[in-house]
């Protein structure tokens, strides 16, 4: 996920409202610049504001811009349908491009702008590790394994993968050296499959890279060996075995404060959107407890000693144990 940059944004220049909105866009993606966002990040809003561009007018001026331009162009996305590029979701799209424009807006002085919008309630999900193990189990070559290893087994993103190289990594101590979002380096540990798989592998120059592929071929090959696991490829995508590592780390015991440091998340509040992925796992629990026959029903006490009212629930069962 791509969003603000390390450092403040600059504040905009005091003849901003005086300018046409496309100079006034081409001002905050200059202040971005200079703020250190990576070019991802400045990638996916200048997508994002040309959007919002083509919808209201590039020749309109900053200063008759209105938080009700942002609503309509907001609804007007979201009357595209459910699908977008690649067959990816669209309304994960508008999401973040929603998110760009409207942190564009305040940037620039509009008032009265909805809330930033939450995706709570759309996050991707994760898979379980008896589908990460499958999809283990169909890897073509020690680089599949590798690369569902590294983000499974230790939450890399997949652009951090991408940027691995020998020198980051410390097989005596099972460890790696990632460069994140806005350069920021965190040390995260390695797995056992991870481990075995970088032993195996002929060692290069420290500048090297360990994974010679660029993002679009490790998407590829996370997409095919799910394919070939069986498991719906609709679901599947680097980002999601990231996302796969974390809810299997919580659900293992691991406190959120380690989660944290190990994903490379600035703000703890940005980790505990994960526990809400483990509320099926609470439901499922519940259920398994309560809802399923399992045992005949022993009361602790004999039928009289219940009301009338109470009786029938258990009428048929067989006495306490004893």
């Amino acid at each position: 996920m791509v969003g603000l940059p390390a450092k403040r944004l600059q504040q905009p220049p005091s003849d901003i409202t005086s300018r046409r909105l496309g100079d006034a866009a081409e001002a905050f993606i200059y202040a971005l610049q200079l703020s250190g966002a990576s070019r991802l990040t400045i990638k996916s809003y200048r997508a994002a504001l040309q959007s919002f561009l083509s919808y209201v007018g590039a020749d309109r001026a900053a200063s008759n811009v209105k938080a009700e331009d942002y609503i309509a162009w907001l609804t007007a996305m979201r009357s595209r349908g459910p699908m977008g590029p690649r067959g990816g979701r669209w309304s994960s799209t508008v999401h973040y491009y929603s998110v760009f424009v409207r942190r564009f807006l305040s940037w620039l002085g509009v008032s009265g702008l909805p809330s930033e919008p939450s995706r709570r309630g759309e996050f991707s999900g994760a898979l379980s590790w008896r589908d990460v193990e499958v999809m283990m189990s169909k890897a073509r070559d020690l680089y599949d394994l590798l690369i569902v290893s590294l983000m499974a087994e230790s939450g890399l993103r997949a652009r951090e993968v991408v940027g691995l190289t020998w020198g980051d990594i410390d097989l005596a101590r099972g460890e790696a050296r990632v460069r994140g979002k806005y350069g920021k380096e965190r040390t995260v540990v390695l797995g056992q499959v991870a481990r075995a798989v970088l032993s195996a592998l002929p060692p290069g120059q420290p500048n090297e890279r360990v994974v010679k592929l660029s993002y679009q071929a490790i998407y590829d090959r996370v997409k095919s060996m799910a394919r070939r696991a069986g498991i719906d490829v609709s679901r599947v995508r680097p980002h999601v075995l990231r996302h796969t590592f974390a809810t299997e780390a919580l659900r293992r015991g691991m406190s959120l404060p380690v989660l944290q440091r190990l994903l490379g998340h600035s703000d703890i509040r940005i980790t505990q959107v994960y526990l809400h992925l483990l509320d099926e796992d609470v439901r499922r629990e519940y259920e398994r407890a309560f809802m399923q026959p399992q045992q005949p029903y022993y009361p602790p006490y004999p039928p009289q000693a219940y009301p009338p009212y109470v009786q029938p629930w258990y009428m048929g069962a067989p006495g306490p144990r004893g």
